[in-house]
């Protein structure tokens, strides 16, 4: 049977993870309201993370660590 997994990237970053569907539909029986959060993400919203991504691809310079945040507040 196929277990719970973390999946990362090149750098070995937690990305995300694959939980088999047997383990899912147990969980989504423990949790019925799981599935309202199934829902497809709009486009306005996608084109919306696309063209922030693309900014912070094309002036990484202006990119700052979150802890600088967190020291301003």
């Amino acid at each position: 049977m196929l277990a719970t997994q973390v999946l990362t990237d090149q750098q070995g970053m937690p990305m995300g993870v694959f939980i088999p569907m047997p383990t899912w539909e147990r969980i989504v029986v423990q949790y019925p309201d799981l599935e309202l959060f199934n829902l497809d993400v709009p486009q306005w919203e996608k084109d919306f993370i696309d063209q922030r991504l693309s900014l912070a691809q094309h002036n990484p310079g202006r990119l700052r660590p979150v802890e600088m945040l967190f020291e301003t507040l």
